[in-house]
C-alpha cells in the first residue's frame, strides 16, 4: 500500500500574540477606567495619554511579533493598535490645545506631545503607502519613550511669557517637529537599508555596544560621586519642580550605591565592544570573540534591566542626603527623565540588535530591497530638508521681531544650522556626486543623531535664549 499522504500544515494565524497582546490592553485600560470613576475626569490629558501608551507598546510587542515571524495577522492588529493610539494622541494635543489656549508647542512637554503624533502618523503612511511593514519596530520605541518621557516633565498650562506670544511660534515649531519626525523616520529606513545590503552583523553589534555605551557613560562621568553613589536633582513634590540652593543652582542628593551598579553595567555593555575590537585584531579564533561578544550582550541587557528596576524604585521614592546641605531631600523620576529615557532606550537597542542576530534571514525576506530603501531614505529627506529650511527662516524673522536680530549664535541656533548642513550635505553629495548606499545611510543615521542632541541635548545642556523650550 502506499503510504497516506501528510496533511499539509497550515500556516500559523498568529492568534496567540494577538491575544495576548489584546488582554494586556484591555486589562490596563480596565485598571485605568476604575482609577478615573474615582476621580471623575475621564477626558483629562493624563488618562488620554496613558491609553496613547497602552496602545503604541501594543503595537510594538506585535511589530516586534512581526518581525520574528513574518506573521501577517501582527502588522495588521499592530496597524489597528498603531491608529487607536494615535487617536487617543490626538485627543491628547486637542485636549491640550484647548487647556492651554494656543497649539502645544511652547514647552519640551508640548513639543514632544506634537512630535510623537507625527512620527506614528508618518509610521502609518510608510507602512500603508511604501510597503515598509517592519518600520514599526523601529518607530514605535520611539514613540514609547517619548510618551514615557512626557509623563516625566512638567505639564502644567502657564501663559507664554512675551517671546513666545507670536503667530510665529505655531509656524516655526510645527515646521520643527515634521521636520524632526521625517528625520527620525528616515533614521529607520538607513537602518533598514544597512540590513538589506549586507551589512555584516558583526557591525551592528559594535554599533549596539557604542550606542550603550555612551549612554552610561554619559551618566555615570556626570553623575558619580564618591563612595559610589549616583547624583540626582531634589525634587519638591508639593511645588512639583526642582529644589534649588540659589537662583540657578541646583540642589543635588546622592542615592547610595547605585553609582556602583550603573558603573558595573558599563563595563559590561563596553564588553561586545571590546570583543568586536579583539576580532578584527587577531588573526586567529575570531569567531570565538563574535560568539563571546554576542554573549555578552545578553548579560548586558540583563544588567541593563536590573539597572532600569533599581532606578525606577530607588528615584521614584525615598529622601537622601546631599553633598551640598544638611538633611535628606526627596528626589523623583521626574527630575531626572532624561537619563530615564537613557536607560530605557539602551534596553531597546540591544533587544533590537537582538532580534537582528536571531532573526535577520527573515527580517531580510520581510523588508523592502535595499534599492527601495535608499530610495525611500532620500525622499524622506528631500521631504524633512525644505521643512528644516523653512524652520530656521521663519525662526529668524520671528527672532529679528523678538529681539531685534536675525540670529544670535544662541546654541539651539547653531545646532539647528548644523542639523541643516549635515543634510544639506547629504543631498548635496547625492545629487553632485551621485552617492548611494552605505555612505548616504551613514549621513541619514548621523543626521539624526544631530537631531536628537538639538533637541534634547542643547535643551539642557546648552541653555540659551531658547532655554524655556
Amino acid at each position: 500500500m502506499a503510504p497516506a499522504k501528510a496533511e499539509p500544515q497550515q500556516p500559523a494565524t498568529g492568534m496567540t500574540l494577538i491575544v495576548m497582546v489584546g488582554l494586556a490592553i484591555a486589562f490596563l485600560l480596565f485598571m485605568a477606567f476604575l482609577n478615573v470613576v474615582k476621580s471623575g475626569n475621564l477626558w483629562s490629558e493624563t488618562n488620554l495619554l496613558f491609553a496613547t501608551l497602552i496602545f503604541y507598546s501594543g503595537a510594538a510587542a506585535l511589530y516586534l511579533g512581526f518581525g520574528v515571524t513574518g506573521t501577517e495577522s501582527y502588522v495588521k492588529t499592530a496597524s489597528f493598535a498603531t491608529w487607536l493610539g494615535l487617536a487617543a494622541n490626538t485627543a491628547a494635543v486637542a485636549h491640550r490645545w484647548y487647556e492651554a489656549g494656543h497649539p502645544p508647542f511652547a514647552s519640551v512637554y508640548e513639543m514632544l506631545l506634537s512630535f510623537v503624533w507625527t512620527l506614528a502618523a508618518l509610521t502609518l503612511i510608510a507602512e500603508k503607502k511604501y510597503g515598509v511593514k517592519v518600520i514599526g519596530t523601529v518607530t514605535m520605541p520611539v514613540a514609547i519613550v517619548g510618551v514615557v518621557l512626557m509623563q516625566l516633565l512638567r505639564t502644567d498650562v502657564h501663559p507664554l511669557v512675551p517671546a513666545l506670544q507670536s503667530t510665529w511660534l505655531h509656524v516655526h515649531v510645527t515646521l520643527a517637529m515634521l521636520a524632526y519626525a521625517a528625520c527620525a523616520l528616515s533614521f529607520a529606513l538607513a537602518a533598514m537599508f544597512l540590513i538589506q545590503d549586507k551589512m555584516k552583523t558583526e557591525t551592528f553589534l559594535a554599533v549596539t555596544s557604542a550606542s550603550t555605551l555612551a549612554i552610561y557613560a554619559g551618566v555615570v562621568l556626570t553623575r558619580f560621586e564618591k563612595g559610589g553613589g549616583l547624583s540626582l536633582v531634589a525634587w519638591n513634590p508639593e511645588q512639583k519642580s526642582e529644589m534649588f540652593l540659589s537662583k540657578g543652582v541646583r540642589l543635588f542628593v546622592t542615592i547610595p550605591d547605585l553609582g556602583w551598579l550603573l558603573t558595573l553595567t558599563l563595563l559590561v555593555v563596553a564588553s561586545p565592544l571590546v570583543l568586536y575590537g579583539l576580532s578584527r585584531w587577531k588573526t586567529t579564533n575570531r569567531d570565538s570573540f563574535l560568539t563571546l561578544a554576542n554573549r555578552a550582550v545578553f548579560l548586558s541587557i540583563l544588567l541593563q534591566v536590573m539597572a532600569l528596576v533599581m532606578f525606577l524604585v530607588r528615584a521614584s521614592d525615598g529622601r537622601y542626603p546631599s553633598l551640598d546641605a544638611d538633611g535628606l531631600f526627596p528626589t523623583s523620576l521626574a527630575a531626572s527623565p532624561f537619563i530615564l529615557s537613557g536607560l530605557v532606550g539602551g534596553v531597546f537597542i540591544s533587544l533590537l540588535y537582538l532580534l537582528l542576530l536571531w532573526r535577520r534571514p527573515d527580517l531580510e525576506r520581510l523588508l523592502p530591497s535595499a534599492d527601495i530603501l535608499d530610495r525611500l531614505t532620500y525622499k524622506t529627506i528631500c521631504l524633512a530638508f525644505p521643512l528644516l529650511t523653512l524652520m530656521i527662516a521663519a525662526g529668524a524673522y520671528w527672532a529679528n521681531q523678538t529681539w531685534g536680530s536675525y540670529w544670535s549664535w544662541d546654541p539651539k541656533e547653531t545646532w539647528a544650522a548644523i542639523t541643516w548642513l549635515v543634510y544639506a550635505l547629504y543631498l548635496h553629495m547625492r545629487i553632485t556626486r551621485g552617492w548611494r548606499g552605505r555612505r548616504a545611510a551613514y549621513f541619514a543615521i548621523a543626521g539624526f543623531a544631530v537631531v536628537m542632541f538639538t533637541f534634547f541635548g542643547v535643551t539642557y545642556l546648552l541653555p540659551g535664549l531658547h532655554a524655556y523650550a
